[in-house]
């Protein structure tokens, strides 16, 4: 063997080592154009009854290695132009600037910080949220619903969580009420991995 195919073959095995670990880095693309994922939100009306939305345009991505959890993360941006709760007078006012300002604020965005598993596919899941142009720290109770091949050759991961904030920490101060000052928010996410 030539030196030139020697080297050309090492350098060929070391290209491959060093993409190895990315290959499995357990990364995941959250499969919002499948319509697998979901932000939803609810909010007290008056005290007598709750207003349910969702913010359908999102994007992101997640990373998740059962065996070390500690060291998943999370990314997502929504686009709050597209918050939707079924009624368009009521979808004008949350886009106001009472509530998203999404004029100003046309995204909102979530870093996590850390992940700590707290066993059974349970967790809290912590990081930055920034929203109405205030980022402040949240922690989203989260669970693994499962994972594994899909029919199409992919493999895919799933999770959900919920978590509460108040939306005066959030600039959002515009009174509804002692009821309405809270909104809990529900994720149900499933993703591709790469």
């Amino acid at each position: 063997m030539h030196f030139k195919q020697i080297t050309k073959m090492a350098a060929t095995v070391l290209a491959f080592s060093l993409l190895l670990p990315l290959a499995h880095a357990n990364e995941y693309e959250i499969d919002t154009s499948g319509k697998h994922a979901f932000i939803q939100f609810k909010v007290s009306h008056l005290g007598y009854s709750f207003v349910l939305g969702d913010f359908p345009d999102f994007e992101g991505s997640f990373r998740y290695d059962p065996d070390d959890p500690s060291a998943s993360s999370a990314e997502v941006e929504i686009d709050t132009t597209t918050v939707d709760t079924r009624h368009a007078e009521r979808n004008v006012h949350i886009r106001g600037r009472n509530f998203l300002n999404v004029k100003k604020h046309p995204t909102a965005k979530f870093i996590s910080t850390s992940y700590e598993e707290s066993g059974g596919g349970n967790g809290i899941l912590s990081g930055d949220l920034t929203l109405h142009g205030v980022t402040r720290p949240v922690s989203i109770e989260l669970t693994r619903i499962g994972e594994g091949k899909d029919p199409w050759g992919g493999y895919r991961a799933g999770f959900e969580g919920t978590t509460t904030i108040t939306m005066a920490d959030f600039g959002m101060d515009y009174n509804l009420g002692p009821a309405s000052r809270t909104a809990n928010i529900y994720f149900s996410i499933e993703g591709i991995r790469k």
